[in-house]
């Protein structure tokens, strides 16, 4: 199953590395990312395949937002196919 990650705050060191991290720490293979800066602003979508993950998706989710949060970043994972249901017009 593929998940989208979004990430948004302020830009700092080590975003990408905590966030990889993360991922990695619970079997996430990174398929896609696309990242960039406005102005102060950190933003990032990742495209991850979670068919490995060790975790339950609900925990995955919640471990990221924790650590946004310890970030003062907004990080959250939603299913693709949930993802893609809400931005169609």
């Amino acid at each position: 199953m593929k998940a989208i990650v979004t990430v948004v705050g302020k830009d700092q060191v080590g975003i990408i590395a905590a966030v990889c991290s993360q991922l990695s720490e619970r079997n996430v293979n990174v398929l896609d990312i696309s990242q960039t800066i406005l102005q102060d602003y950190f933003t990032m979508v990742m495209l991850v395949d979670v068919a490995g993950c060790t975790v339950p998706f609900a925990q995955l989710a919640q471990d990221l937002a924790d650590d946004g949060k310890a970030r003062s970043l907004d990080i959250r994972v939603q299913r693709e196919d949930i993802f893609n249901a809400m931005h169609r017009i």
